[in-house]
């Protein structure tokens, strides 16, 4: 069978391959479209499997949300123009609405969860490294499930948040998550933070003290020291921060005048922890034309 521009273009549409490879499909399977579009999902695999060990430290956070139960998803891609892909940005989202409607209690679960087109999400995941030529990684999700208020939040697709309330509203939840994405507290609330934490404070400070100050009655240096802690521990709180909706109160001060109070917050943030490999950009042209 002749191997036609216009049968290439309609495998190209189907699959979203290259050129090249949708009339090589087309040749090896003598113009059978049904047969050379599974044959590039093969080769999709094979390519998926020789990208797993390149770093994918870009990509976007993504949240689905219905009622008390939210989700967040991040999934990664090696650079920021692919994470801005139509291809990636339509996959982010339907598995972040798979994460919601399976109830997969984690990744491997959330891998294994169908999408609406019948595939799995880690063959999706397939499909579209084959599309973008980069790895792709469904890598970690964040959930809340609860019968109190709860706001997800995305911040410039790379900051996630979700709040789970109990009493206030929506609004107030959300305005929560606006403030725990902008500061990104470590801990809720001063009770969280480890005992650990605040000897190792209490250490730093009494160090920083003149020999002045450290001859001071013991009941005194205790005061001064718990008071510069109990700042730090401020800064570190959820509750202890100014609220970057009202800095004329605290979180805490927010929240108690609804009659509220935070039970959570999950915060995802792209490529938190992955060790991100600097290219050498040139080295590469140069590498690339000289093949």
């Amino acid at each position: 069978m002749e191997i036609t521009a216009s049968l290439v273009k309609d495998l190209r549409e189907r699959t979203g391959a290259g050129m090249m490879e949708c009339k090589k499909a087309l040749t090896e399977n003598k113009g059978d479209i049904d047969a050379a579009a599974e044959w590039l999902r093969k080769q999709g695999l094979a390519k998926a499997d020789k990208k797993a060990d390149r770093v994918a430290a870009e990509g976007r956070i993504v949240a689905a949300s219905e009622g008390g139960k939210a989700v967040l998803v991040e999934i990664n891609s090696e650079t920021d123009f692919v994470a801005k892909d139509d291809n990636f940005v339509s996959f982010a989202t339907a598995v972040a609405q798979a994460a919601l409607a399976s109830g997969a209690a984690d990744i491997d679960a959330l891998k294994a969860a169908k999408l609406p087109s019948g595939e799995t999400v880690e063959e999706a995941r397939a499909a579209v490294i084959a599309k973008v030529g980069e790895n792709v990684q469904v890598r970690r999700m964040a959930k809340v499930d609860s019968a109190n208020h709860v706001a997800a939040y995305i911040h410039g697709g790379r900051i996630g948040v979700l709040v789970e309330l109990k009493g206030g509203d929506v609004e107030l939840a959300r305005g929560i998550a606006m403030h725990v994405a902008a500061m990104n507290p470590p801990y809720n609330k001063g009770a969280d933070v480890p005992a650990e934490f605040l000897a190792k404070e209490k250490e730093i400070e009494l160090a920083k003290m003149s020999e002045k100050d450290k001859a001071k009655p013991a009941d005194i240096l205790e005061k001064i020291i718990s008071g510069k802690v109990a700042k730090i521990v401020n800064e570190v709180t959820l509750y202890g921060q100014p609220y970057v909706l009202n800095t004329d109160q605290s979180v805490e001060q927010a929240v108690k005048a609804a009659g509220a109070d935070v039970v959570q917050f999950q915060r995802l943030a792209v490529g938190e922890g992955i060790e991100k490999v600097v290219e050498d950009y040139a080295a590469e042209v140069a590498k690339a034309m000289a093949v």
